[in-house]
């Protein structure tokens, strides 16, 4: 069994450092696509809450969760506003649709998978934001540096319910391999050429091509 004592745990490979470097250049872009995901991530919990309300565990979980992701969005907002920048409309990554796709269609495996995905989703945010709190100073660096626990805590959230859902599910022996294929997908979306730039991204396309 995969031992999962902290966030980072549930990656297989760090951001490389040339989507920091992109990262620092394109704070606009950074802070609209960090909004969106948290307001996704709100969304995420608040779609568990309404397909599993046979779950009180979760419920629970999910619930505490939407909120805090609701109550970053907000911090995200106020962040691009006192910094001058502009909230827009940006087109999806390709990041959260690649990973949806591992999620079996029918259940327990649909429960488990999903929220093994989210662990690993917010494992990376985690990991990322802690990368920009050390390379960006001033107000938005400590924003990202107190971000780095709760994020940390929501993958372990997302892992330890898959954990106790695989069990109940008698799917307990299945999580490695599960797990496995879903952050080994991370890992190649993190580590490839991306021809977009997002919270989520790759490698930026001029890097990789350099």
């Amino acid at each position: 069994m995969r031992r999962i004592e902290r966030a980072s745990d549930l990656l297989e490979c760090p951001t490389p450092d040339a989507w920091f470097e992109r990262a620092t250049r394109n704070l606009e872009t950074l802070l609209t696509d960090h909004a969106n995901c948290e307001k996704k991530a709100a969304g995420t919990a608040l779609s568990l809450l309404y397909r599993y309300v046979d779950k009180p565990r979760l419920l629970h979980r999910m619930s505490r969760l939407a909120r805090e992701e609701l109550r970053h969005y907000e911090q995200v907002l106020a962040m691009i506003e006192s910094l001058g920048f502009r909230y827009g409309r940006l087109s999806p990554s390709r990041y959260a649709g690649a990973m949806r796709a591992n999620i079996r269609t029918s259940e327990p495996g649909r429960l488990i998978d999903t929220l093994l995905v989210g662990a690993a989703v917010e494992a990376r945010s985690c990991e990322r934001f802690d990368g920009l709190a050390r390379r960006i100073g001033g107000p938005l660096g400590g924003f990202y540096a107190r971000l780095v626990e709760s994020e940390s805590r929501h993958a372990l959230v997302y892992y330890d319910l898959a954990l106790s859902h695989a069990v109940d599910a008698d799917e307990h022996d299945s999580i490695d391999a599960r797990l496995s294929q879903i952050v080994g997908t991370e890992r190649e979306l993190i580590t490839s050429s991306d021809a977009q730039f997002r919270f989520h991204s790759g490698v930026p396309a001029e890097s990789a091509a350099a």
